[in-house]
């Protein structure tokens, strides 16, 4: 099994989304920010987590994305689903054709291990993870680190317009 940076990007921006939607809609400039994931690569997450009606965009200005529905009832493992990462630990993608077209000795324990993943991530939830003080503490850090970045960007706006 091997997750890619597409689901772990899926799960990172829907969790800051989830943690900075007290504000309204959240725009993907700002999650790029904050995550340092590439705006354009989020653009094509969330068109897919939009089409697994996992968030809804809001259009027009202070538009963006909110979660479709209550961050209690959002799934890792159903973000990791919407965007078409596999979570399947078999060399066979479970086709059972692992050892030259028949099936190899280890693959039910592959196949366990998947199914135990898929359960685990099943079971937690965006809000599980927004609980956690450590999300809550970082979360924090990021967003002031962009509050910085914002007063250093108009400082230098500033000065160069004092200097016209």
């Amino acid at each position: 099994m091997r997750l890619t940076t597409k689901g772990r990007y899926a799960v990172t921006a829907m969790l800051d989304l989830s943690i900075n939607a007290n504000n309204g809609p959240v725009n993907l400039n700002d999650i790029s920010q904050r995550q340092d994931i590439s705006l354009s690569y989020l653009e094509q997450l969330f068109s897919k987590l939009r089409k697994k009606n996992l968030v809804k965009s809001v259009r027009g200005p202070g538009g963006g994305y909110r979660l479709s529905r209550d961050e209690t009832k959002i799934h890792m493992a159903e973000i990791i689903d919407a965007v078409s990462e596999s979570l399947d630990t078999t060399k066979c993608q479970g086709s059972g054709d692992c050892q030259n077209g028949s099936i190899c000795l280890t693959h039910h324990l592959w196949q366990d291990l998947s199914e135990q993943i898929y359960g685990y991530l099943s079971n937690i939830t965006l809000a599980d993870l927004i609980s956690k003080r450590e999300i809550s503490q970082i979360a924090q850090n990021q967003n002031e680190k962009q509050l910085e970045k914002l007063g250093k960007s108009f400082d230098t706006i500033a000065i160069s317009t004092s200097s016209l």
